[in-house]
């Protein structure tokens, strides 16, 4: 079974600072680093792109999560990958060829991640897109903004994937806070994404260790069950 794996959002760091909170992050516990990239048209919000993600590059050696909130994830896969992105996650609402997408991701030197967004059905994703990349991301907020309420909601999409596929990567992204991950981690999720619950927390490290260990311990549950541990 995957282990936890805590990416905190970047889109709650302070963007003056941006190479400091990285190292920060990563003195405190982080796995990954979870870079939001919008567009300002699949999403209305606009972030950064590759060049920031290439600036940030050479301050940290955390793994870069890079969640494409993009209308043509396509366009952007070699720019990322040169910039330094390691998991490149696009949204199956942008795009008619999934799967080619992955093998353009895959060519490029990166892992392929696929998000879902909180009305979409967990069917799209569950066969060939599922067998193909590397994580899926059930976004437990709608996306483009940070600082919204943990959508539980979606909880039974997550279980649905990690009893299906049980040695994949499953991330959820929104809401996520020292109230949230009991159901997150109970309903499968192994990669936690959390924004304000980390870089708003009077001492992240101790959230990023209770994450850890509350994923940890619901993933060895789940290894019982399948009769893999």
């Amino acid at each position: 079974m995957p282990e936890a794996k805590i990416s905190p959002s970047m889109l709650s760091s302070d963007f003056a600072f941006l190479a400091a909170e990285a190292k920060r992050m990563k003195k405190n516990g982080a796995d990954w680093l979870h870079l939001d990239v919008m567009d300002g048209h699949f999403v209305p919000n606009l972030t950064w792109g590759a060049p920031i993600i290439s600036a940030i590059r050479p301050h940290t050696e955390a793994y870069f999560d890079c969640h494409m909130m993009v209308s043509n994830p396509s366009q952007w896969v070699d720019d990322i990958a040169k910039a330094g992105g390691e998991m490149y996650t696009f949204h199956i609402e942008a795009t008619e060829d999934p799967l080619g997408l992955i093998q353009q991701i895959h060519a490029a030197g990166m892992k392929a991640g696929v998000a879902i967004k909180p009305k979409t059905p967990v069917e799209q994703v569950i066969g060939p897109v599922a067998e193909q990349c590397d994580m899926i991301l059930v976004m437990t907020v709608e996306p483009g903004f940070g600082g919204q309420r943990f959508m539980a909601e979606c909880m039974p999409k997550v279980e649905t994937l990690r009893r299906k596929y049980p040695n994949l990567d499953i991330e959820v992204d929104g809401g996520l806070s020292l109230e949230t991950i009991d159901a997150s981690a109970e309903a499968g999720a192994n990669v936690i994404v959390a924004g304000t619950g980390i870089f708003k927390a009077e001492k992240p490290d101790e959230v990023i260790s209770t994450f850890k260990e509350k994923v940890n311990k619901a993933q060895a549950r789940f290894a019982k069950e399948a009769g893999i541990a």
